[in-house]
């Protein structure tokens, strides 16, 4: 009898075991930092996607750059080492069409991003990467971004005279603050805490939700409210990586991703607000800058969008027509 006990143990253990291997891993990886809105809402579609999964796979979520910085994931994405990742303004690097998002002050609102969305971004823009080996599966948010320093309020494009201000790794946002008058410096978001806390730049530009979560309010003075770029988020797979996974997983994947979208502009609306006050609470000194003339100064970052992108204009103009609802 204790024979056959064990002998059942046994089996049952081994079923247990190749159910386990059976189970899909599908591993998600971030730069953004813990409690940001980037991480708050991959953690909320892991969770909602998990629940719908069951037993036919899991999604495991890494966040702070621990499996590499944005344009190492973008590579594993490629590779198929990586599952999904959730790229932002590095993404004009891949195409130059998803620099549409790096227009200053092109976006007015979260329903206007919404409208460019359906209208601009799911037709002309998403399906660019396809040939470049990724796919997007939605649009989450990033958010709306200020720039902090430590030199000076800045008020006018005049005031970032000279002043060494960290970007992402977008060509675009480089010309956007060349224009202005800055020294723009890309880097990984990784990399900015320390570089502001040694001084080898002096400032950098995000919105209040990563500014928070990354502690950047510890080594920066000044924060200033230009409300300059809205940035989407994209949570991406590698396209050989979707063509070739289960449709069941693949669905369930694409329809979380998508019905986050929403729970991601509302969290960030809420963020903008509450984290303003937390930043300046904590000791940061705060400056509301001149639209006027920051739009003004951004005038020559238009044309050349309009000139050296395809379809530049096209996109300008719709995007622009849709802000009041049109």
């Amino acid at each position: 009898m204790k024979l056959w006990t064990t002998l059942l143990a046994g089996v049952a253990a081994a079923a247990f075991a190749t159910q386990v291997a059976a189970q899909e891993e599908i591993v998600f990886g971030i730069s953004a930092a813990t409690g940001s809105l980037q991480q708050r809402t991959a953690a909320e579609f892991t969770k909602r996607a998990n629940e719908k999964l069951g037993d036919k796979a899991v999604v495991k979520l890494f966040d702070s750059s621990q499996l590499g910085k944005d344009q190492e994931m973008l590579q594993k994405l490629k590779l198929g080492t990586l599952q999904i990742s959730l790229p932002s303004s590095i993404m004009s690097s891949i195409s130059d069409q998803f620099a549409l998002f790096d227009m200053p002050f092109l976006v007015a609102d979260r329903d206007h991003m919404g409208r460019i969305e359906a209208e601009i971004f799911w037709p002309d823009i998403a399906p660019t990467v396809e040939g470049n080996g990724y796919k997007v599966l939605a649009v989450w948010e990033n958010g709306v971004r200020h720039i902090s320093n430590n030199e000076r309020p800045i008020n006018t494009p005049a005031d970032l005279e000279g002043i060494k201000i960290r970007t992402p790794k977008s060509t675009w946002r480089v010309k956007m603050f060349e224009e202005y008058g800055a020294n723009p410096t890309p880097m990984a978001f990784s990399e900015v805490f320390t570089a502001l806390q040694t001084g080898v730049i002096d400032g950098q530009e995000n919105p209040y939700t990563n500014i928070e979560a990354a502690k950047l309010n510890e080594v920066q003075k000044y924060l200033s409210k230009t409300g300059h770029v809205y940035s989407p988020a994209y949570p991406t797979m590698g396209k050989r990586t979707y063509d070739n996974m289960d449709p069941e997983i693949r669905d369930v994947l694409e329809q979380t991703a998508r019905e986050m979208e929403a729970w991601a502009r509302e969290q960030g609306a809420a963020d903008d607000e509450a984290l303003e006050k937390e930043l300046v609470d904590g000791g940061m000194e705060f400056n509301v800058a001149d639209r006027a003339a920051f739009v003004e100064a951004s005038k020559p970052v238009y044309a050349a969008f309009a000139e050296e992108v395809d379809g530049g204009q096209d996109m300008i103009d719709r995007a622009i027509g849709l802000a009041n609802g049109s």
